[in-house]
């Protein structure tokens, strides 16, 4: 499989939602890479749907932008706040 036939990692709308959420703070990409630990490069992999992103970096970006894991993965359009253990 090449990668014009490739399927994406997760549908189109989740990576939409992680960069829409990134723009809304204003940030480039490589201050979200900061925060994940890892380069812009690829993090730019991430929101194009190129490589996995992998739980612990939803866990990241969740907290980050103070949303549910569930709104950032799409799994609910309500936007909620990160939860407070």
């Amino acid at each position: 499989m090449n990668r014009r036939t490739r399927s994406l990692p997760y549908p189109p709308h989740v990576l939409k939602r992680i960069r829409r959420l990134r723009k809304k703070k204003g940030l480039p990409q490589r201050a979200v890479a900061a925060v994940l630990g890892i380069s812009q490069q690829a993090y730019s992999l991430y929101e194009r749907g190129i490589c996995e992103i992998h739980i612990e970096e939803f866990l990241l970006l969740a907290r980050f932008f103070d949303v549910s894991v569930d709104y950032i993965t799409g799994v609910s359009n309500l936007v909620r706040k990160y939860p407070e253990y």
